[in-house]
């Protein structure tokens, strides 16, 4: 019976659980499907929500696109009626053109024909002349008793003859010309080398001054009654002058070598302290020897300094004797060294070779050096040994020609001759132009001081230019120009002076005021 009731008891839980399962599930379905009508309003709604705001966003862009529509057309439209415009012009313009041709064209035919009656009148003219010139030719040949061809015969001998003088006239010019404007770029080259070269001029002197440790030194110089200086006089060939000079004697003579031989020979003595005639001797012989050292060191310094290679050793030592050589008191190798850089220069702006015209210069007055040892002048000796040494033609002629003795053979004689005369002519070379060229430059700054206004001149630059002071309240600047050109107009006429002359005028006005 429990067993029934168990059954019964667990049937009956059995079914109430069901039912309740039953219910709790209708509920959770309800709840479900209420859920799900809930998310289906939601999702509606929000789709919804959606659907407008696209459709808003649609009808911006709908809108904007529109706008931006209505400007690009109201620009394109603009620029089509500016296209329209700009060709309803080109329409009018070629229109006027069209007519402008047309109407050049009726010109044209119209000048056409013009021309062509002209050309008619011309041709009719032109064979009326062709018979007036037939009856004028007739006419002239029976007048002149001459045929035409003798006619032009005779008129192309006339035009010859015309020609040939016109020639001559033409060709004495041309040469005028050439002659003038190579003088001028000769004086030019000139000029321009002995600017270049501004070295200095000293006369030599016929003295030498020997410097002594004391004044007790003289009194062993002149020796016991005069045997010292006796001995050195005549063994040296100079005189010795011991006079109040404090602490130095003078050794005059007019031969250079021997007054260098006499000097070098009185310093030996001086510095030994045994001063007696045996000494003397010794010291004057020894002297004599040492002296062909000096000479041919003076010969290769001298064309080591003008850059001359290659010269003979003989004729080196002939060049270093000309160092105690002087002509109208212009020492010989100063005066040869400058010669062959001024010829040089002159050459090298001529495009000549200028290592052989500094050559020819440097050897050009050699002969000098022997002219004493064998017969003839400077210049045949200098050729001689010019010869004799190897040196070549262009050379030899230089040194024979530089006096005009023979006929150039190169244009290199003409300017060692040149730079010869120039360096003989320079201030202060030569006692005998010193006193011309003093002269020269007095008489530019007189000739300036003449004109009216001018309160100082002053010639500078060895008289290549005057230097012109004027009074301002006188002068006047457009005077002042007038005066720098009137005074140059009168050192051409009146002065004579090689190169050109510089005129500078200065006016000047200062004022002053102080403050106080």
């Amino acid at each position: 019976m429990l067993i029934v009731y168990a059954l019964i008891g667990a049937v009956v839980g059995f079914i109430a659980g069901w039912i309740l399962n039953e219910r709790v599930q209708r509920s959770r379905v309800a709840g479900a499907r209420a859920l799900a009508e809930q998310i289906v309003e939601d999702a509606r709604k929000e789709a919804e929500t959606v659907r407008e705001k696209a459709k808003l966003e649609a009808e911006n862009e709908l809108h904007k696109a529109r706008e931006r529509f209505e400007r690009e057309s109201a620009q394109r439209r603009a620029e089509l009626q500016q296209l329209e415009a700009k060709l309803l012009d080109q329409e009018r313009k070629l229109d006027r053109k069209v007519d402008l041709l047309s109407r050049k064209e009726g010109e044209l035919r119209q000048l056409e024909r013009e021309l062509k009656e002209k050309e008619r009148a011309v041709q009719a003219k032109d064979a009326q002349l062709s018979e007036l010139i037939k009856e004028q030719i007739s006419q002239l040949e029976r007048i002149s008793g001459m045929t035409a061809e003798e006619a032009k015969t005779l008129l192309i001998a006339k035009l010859e003859q015309k020609a040939k003088q016109e020639a001559a006239y033409r060709a004495k010019e041309i040469k005028d010309r050439a002659i003038a404007e190579a003088e001028k770029e000769a004086r030019e080259i000139v000029g321009m080398a002995i600017q270049r070269y501004a070295a200095e001029q000293a006369v030599e002197s016929t003295v030498s001054v020997v410097s002594l440790p004391s004044d007790e030194m003289k009194g062993r110089i002149i020796g016991r009654e005069g045997r010292n200086i006796r001995t050195f006089e005549t063994l040296t060939g100079v005189d010795v002058i011991v006079d109040d000079t404090p602490e130095a004697v003078i050794l005059s003579g007019f031969d250079s070598l021997r007054r260098e031989i006499a000097r070098i020979a009185l310093e030996r003595l001086i510095a030994d302290g045994r001063i007696h005639p045996a000494r003397i001797e010794e010291v004057v012989e020894k002297t004599k020897q040492d002296i062909d050292k000096i000479i041919q060191e003076a010969g290769e310094q001298a064309a080591y300094e003008v850059g001359v290679h290659g010269l003979h050793p003989r004729l080196l030592y002939y060049l270093g004797r000309l160092k105690f050589r002087t002509s109208f008191g212009q020492n010989v190798l100063q005066h040869s060294k400058e010669v062959a850089w001024l010829a040089g220069m002159m050459a090298g702006e001529l495009g000549l070779d200028e290592v052989l015209a500094r050559r020819a210069g440097l050897l050009h007055d050699i002969g000098k050096a022997a002219d004493h040892e064998m017969m003839g002048s400077h210049t045949e000796i200098g050729m001689e040994l010019a010869r004799r040494y190897g040196e070549g033609p262009v050379v030899q002629n230089a040194i024979a020609g530089h006096h005009e003795g023979v006929p150039p053979i190169s244009v290199i004689t003409s300017l060692v001759a040149a730079a010869d005369a120039i360096s003989s002519a320079r201030p202060g070379a030569r006692r005998e132009t010193l006193e011309s060229y003093i002269r020269r430059l007095e008489r530019l700054e007189e000739l300036a001081d003449s004109f009216p206004g001018v309160e100082k001149a002053y010639a500078i630059q060895a008289g290549r230019e005057i230097r012109v002071m004027v009074r301002c309240e006188q002068v006047d600047d457009a005077q002042a120009e007038q005066l720098a050109s009137d005074i140059a107009e009168r050192v051409e006429k009146e002065v004579e002076y090689p190169g050109q002359i510089k005129v500078t005028v200065i006016r000047e006005k200062r004022a002053v005021a102080y403050a106080k």
